[in-house]
């Protein structure tokens, strides 16, 4: 037998050890190697915002009833509401990617007077305790910008009643000196709407614009110079904010 002979031989026979050894393992016994999936950002439905909050009423149609004296009465007179500047709390919660819930939580203080026929009238100042439930629509396809609309209820509580107890030339006629010595305003149910956007600069945080207009009319009772007084209180309130967002 040669050389060659011999090596070929001994391959065989290395060969044949190879296939003894390794035939018996089976393809259960081998490790199986997976591409790892790629990592789900986990979904929180937890939003919250702080914002800063311009309640801006819209009192222009409030009527006025003066008991006995139409010429001091609507549409010869009404009511001017003051502006107000607050900070307000806002937490969503967030049912899918798209539609979530938000309750708006704040106080307001506002001056109330007479105009018309009855300009320069302090009337008094009321306390308002005005949440919010909105339902949203979120827009989610235009990257960091995410618009959002909703629409809701408002219920309004009306607290801290203080007649301004402060005589005022009323001009008429007839021309008198009138004093408010007590004010009462109603809670009351309205219907909202609202849009507006966050802009995240990171997964959590963000800048956020709103706007929401409330139909919030309250009936309200006040004695002027011995005379009852009553109306309706058209407030209407637009409700302008801006703040940073913090999402879970």
């Amino acid at each position: 037998m040669n050389g060659t002979t011999k090596n070929l031989a001994r391959l065989a026979t290395v060969g044949a050890m190879l296939v003894g050894t390794f035939g018996s393992v089976q393809a259960a016994d081998l490790p199986v190697y997976k591409k790892a999936p790629p990592s789900v950002e986990a979904f929180n439905p937890w939003m919250v915002r702080l914002r800063v909050l311009g309640v801006l009423p819209d009192a222009g149609s409030s009527t006025v009833n003066v008991a006995g004296v139409p010429s001091l009465s609507s549409p010869n007179s009404g009511l001017s509401i003051s502006d107000q500047v607050v900070p307000e709390l806002d937490i969503s919660y967030f049912f899918t990617k798209n539609i979530a819930a938000e309750l708006i939580l704040g106080v307001t203080r506002h001056s109330i007077s007479g105009n018309g026929s009855l300009a320069n009238l302090p009337i008094g100042k009321t306390t308002l305790l005005p949440p919010t439930l909105t339902l949203q629509y979120h827009f989610d396809n235009f990257g960091a910008f995410k618009p959002y609309i909703g629409a809701g209820v408002n219920y309004t509580v009306f607290f801290n009643n203080s007649a301004a107890n402060t005589p005022a030339a009323i001009v008429g006629p007839p021309a008198i000196v009138a004093t408010t010595t007590s004010v009462h305003v109603s809670n009351a149910w309205g219907g909202a709407v609202q849009f507006g956007f966050d802009y995240m600069l990171d997964r959590h945080w963000g800048l956020n614009v709103d706007v929401k207009k409330l139909w919030l009319r309250p009936d309200y009772s006040a004695t002027v110079s011995g005379l009852p007084v009553t109306g309706t209180a058209h407030i209407d309130p637009w409700l302008v904010g801006g703040g940073v967002t913090y999402k879970f």
